[in-house]
């Protein structure tokens, strides 16, 4: 078994034990989640497992993914099962049994640069992804759907409170709007087949998460900023940083999503992010620079020449309104200054 740091034992033991999951509704079922070698889908296989011992679940986790590496630590730590594969490729179904139950899917080519150098692929793997996944829910009599969705969804606004029927303006020309564009058609196929064959079809609009359990070496605008602190390094900023982010920690978000498999209402969308953590890049670089660092580093603006490969979003001024989960019982715990010191903690305990 591998050794998890006091940081993260901490965050699934809160999860396991948390009285807004009806935990009993799993037990005896089967499991299934896509991108499970990713952030969330690994964290969601971990909590799952961690649930099975200390709750006598009895839950078959069944686990799909590219990396068979990664894919045989899930089998290895976690008594999952694992299925190697691209979503885009049919799942023979004699690796399946012929029940399921629950189903969150995951599955998604998240990189920036990939979705300016790789658009078709990006396109592919969520249209591809969500027919073949939404395909299998129906044949295995579903209790309950989770897709996994992006607030990159709502494109371009001038509002500054996006609600989940607040859809603004995606330029369909630019490569970048592969992602967005790929996530509006899974939803609208998973709202069809709700409508169409009554499919218990939940989805969640992620804002970027991260915390405990996130990788080392992930790419993202977050990590870069945690890994400029944990070097003693001034933080180098590739734009002006006004764009404006929604985060939401990573235990949070997955007990967000729990909550939306196990109480959401079947066809709704449901935001998962804390409005209090929503903040521009520059903004969270000064937090991470005056608050995780005491002034130790500063913030650097250095615009690269070839700025429009780097495959960044558009600038956005929003916060995501979070009323409707609320109302399923949940509420973010950790705060962004919180989130980063838990991440951050958390890695320190690997080196």
């Amino acid at each position: 078994m591998k050794f998890v740091s006091n940081i993260l034992s901490e965050d699934i033991k809160s999860l396991i034990t948390d009285c807004c999951i009806p935990w009993f509704e799993f037990t005896n079922s089967t499991v299934f989640i896509t991108g499970a070698t990713g952030l969330v889908g690994s964290m969601l296989v971990r909590t799952l497992s961690s649930a099975n011992k200390e709750q006598n679940l009895n839950i078959r986790i069944l686990t799909h993914g590219r990396n068979r590496i990664k894919g045989s630590e899930l089998v290895r730590e976690f008594d999952a099962e694992f299925i190697a594969g691209d979503i885009c490729h049919q799942i023979p179904s004699e690796s399946l049994p012929p029940t399921i139950n629950y189903i969150f899917h995951c599955a998604a080519i998240t990189k920036s640069a990939d979705m300016i150098a790789k658009p078709v692929d990006v396109i592919r793997t969520e249209s591809e992804g969500i027919s073949q996944m939404l395909r299998i829910a129906k044949e295995k009599n579903c209790k309950s759907f989770t897709y996994l969705s992006s607030m990159e969804i709502y494109g371009q606004t001038d509002s500054s409170e996006l609600k989940e029927n607040n859809l603004g303006y995606l330029d369909l020309a630019d490569p970048r709007s592969c992602y967005p564009l790929g996530k509006r058609f899974a939803e609208t196929l998973c709202n069809a087949y709700t409508i169409q064959f009554d499919l218990p079809v939940k989805i969640a609009r992620l804002s970027q998460t991260f915390g405990a359990g996130t990788p080392k070496d992930d790419t993202r605008v977050f990590a870069q900023f945690a890994r400029s602190a944990l070097a003693g390094r001034n933080i180098e900023l590739h734009t002006m940083g006004t764009s404006r982010g929604n985060y939401c920690y990573i235990a949070d978000s997955i007990r967000a999503l729990l909550i939306v498999l196990l109480k959401g209402k079947n066809g709704e969308t449901y935001n998962v992010s804390n409005p209090d953590a929503s903040t521009t890049i520059y903004e969270m670089a000064k937090i991470v620079a005056t608050d995780i660092c005491l002034n130790k580093i500063n913030v650097v603006v250095d615009i690269p020449e070839d700025i429009s490969k780097r495959g960044y979003a558009p600038d956005v001024n929003y916060t995501l309104n979070i009323d409707k989960i609320k109302a399923l019982g949940w509420v973010p715990r950790y705060g962004l200054e919180d989130m980063y010191k838990r991440m951050i903690n958390d890695w320190r305990y690997y080196q």
